[in-house]
């Protein structure tokens, strides 16, 4: 998987104008995501190193998919940084899916910084055998 992602700043709402309450916020990464297809649904895995498990949001509402994961980087409390390149970062990314996708049989895995989520197509439209009698 490529290891390039787009740095982006989270507006309030609608208005993506610059504002004093919203110029300051955190930096958001859209990870880097790859997806497959394979016979009985979607595979997408994301690169989102540094997020824990107590970091991670998968949410589903209504056709979208959306992950978000944040890293907290938080020195010991006998510790005072003198500079720091990153002190949190969040990775956020959503994903329209469709209607042949059964969301309720989401299932995903965080392992060593790589997200992955299955999501199966829906029963009744997954490729089946059919059985001929002689």
């Amino acid at each position: 998987m490529a290891n390039n992602t787009e740095v982006t700043r989270e507006s309030a709402g609608d208005n993506a104008r610059p504002s004093p309450q919203n110029a300051s916020s955190a930096p958001t990464m859209r990870p880097a995501v790859d997806i497959f297809e394979t016979r009985d649904g979607i595979m997408v895995q994301a690169d989102m190193p540094g997020v824990s498990k107590e970091g991670l949001n998968l949410s589903v509402d209504g056709p979208n998919l959306l992950v978000e994961g944040t890293i907290g980087i938080a020195p010991e409390q006998s510790m005072h940084a003198i500079y720091a390149d990153v002190r949190a970062m969040k990775y956020r990314r959503s994903f329209a899916l469709g209607n042949e996708l059964d969301t309720a049989g989401i299932e995903a895995k965080l392992d060593n910084g790589v997200l992955t989520v299955r999501i199966p197509k829906r029963a009744e439209l997954r490729p089946r055998k059919i059985e001929i009698r002689s």
